[in-house]
């Protein structure tokens, strides 16, 4: 008999699994509290539930996370944790620390198949998608190793791969982050990034989960963004945009539009002029990346003075643009740095 990670497990199919068994679905608030709430992953501690019930749950269930098989700090706080996964491929998540809160970058995929030229994890091809368990499993893993007063206070669907290629794992993964039995967490501390799959995009408009989307656009025109975006041959920039102008944002929420600042290549005066007239309109702000440089790769950032005209010419417009901090770049924790190491005998 097939037996399912209890982590990552959707609650309408808990309460569907003990309803067949003749248990009344009310168990399955009982069961996502101890789990998420107390952190409990054994199934003969549960103490409000039956002999029974907990004999039935061991038969048909387990609870494993991910195995942290080691972890590298940077200089400026950051964690970088590698994962073991079960069939022995392994992903990185990055802790964050501010002072105003702590973000964990999630990964969603055994590496991508959208071949961005910039982003490191596109070198390795796809290898796999992600459960919604070894999703989840990340935030509870690395919970788990930080102290009380360092708890993960914000996930950025910013790791390796494309969340919305892996969209039934990613959707249930949300979910659960925002479902009071479970994870509990606001959807204004979730963001979920998408190399902009319009499609995907549209799909997700329906889903309910007002969470913050933040494009990877990274280019003005289709030519440029072609040739660092390949997905930009199927979805070009005129269809992105025009689906984000369609998107049924809240009051006071608005869309992060990321953009890898490419010496020579998209950090032009032309460029941000471009951006501006692109962006008019739309309820956003931009986030200006310098290139994290990492190995094999041809492109260098642009100087630190570049980046700031091609910013002034955006705050001229009345655009709210940030030059994000790098962070982990000394660890290739940053943006774009994540792929996942080999694994040796190293371990926490």
């Amino acid at each position: 008999m097939k037996q399912n990670n209890l982590i990552g497990y959707s609650y309408s199919r808990l309460q569907d699994f003990l309803l067949e068994h003749g248990i009344k679905p009310y168990r399955a608030h009982q069961i996502f509290i101890w789990i998420y709430h107390y952190k409990l992953y054994d199934f003969d501690s549960m103490s409000n539930l039956s002999k029974k019930l907990r004999a039935l749950l061991k038969e048909n269930f387990y609870i494993s996370l991910p195995r942290i098989h080691s972890k590298t700090n940077s200089q400026d706080g950051s964690i970088k944790y590698l994962f073991e996964l079960k069939d022995g491929m392994t992903i990185e998540s990055v802790w964050m620390p501010s002072d105003q809160r702590k973000t964990l970058c999630v990964s969603s995929q055994v590496g991508c198949r959208l071949a961005c030229a910039f982003c490191m994890t596109g070198t390795m091809g796809l290898k796999r998608n992600l459960s919604s368990d070894e999703i989840i499993g990340q935030y509870l893993a690395v919970n788990e190793n930080l102290s009380d007063k360092n708890q993960v206070t914000n996930i950025v669907f910013m790791g390796m791969g494309e969340p919305l290629d892996n969209y039934d794992a990613t959707i249930a993964a949300i979910r659960l982050m925002v479902m009071p039995e479970a994870l509990r967490l606001s959807s204004r501390k979730i963001t979920l990034s998408t190399a902009g799959q319009v499609d995907l995009i549209t799909k997700f408009k329906n889903e309910d989960l007002h969470v913050n989307l933040a494009i990877s656009l990274n280019a003005t025109e289709n030519k440029t963004r072609e040739e660092i975006m390949p997905i930009n041959k199927k979805y070009p920039i005129e269809e992105l945009i025009n689906c984000l102008r369609e998107y049924p944002l809240k009051p006071s929420r608005r869309f992060t539009f990321e953009y890898v600042m490419l010496n020579g290549i998209n950090d032009r005066d032309e460029d941000a002029k471009r951006l501006s007239k692109l962006l008019h309109g739309i309820p956003c702000k931009v986030n200006l990346i310098l290139f994290n440089k990492f190995s094999p790769s041809k492109f260098n950032p642009p100087s630190k003075e570049r980046a700031r005209a091609f910013q002034q010419y955006l705050l001229s417009k009345n655009h709210t643009v940030f030059i994000r901090q790098n962070r982990a770049t000394d660890i290739l924790g940053a943006c774009g740095q994540l792929a996942a190491e080999p694994l040796s005998s190293a371990s926490i």
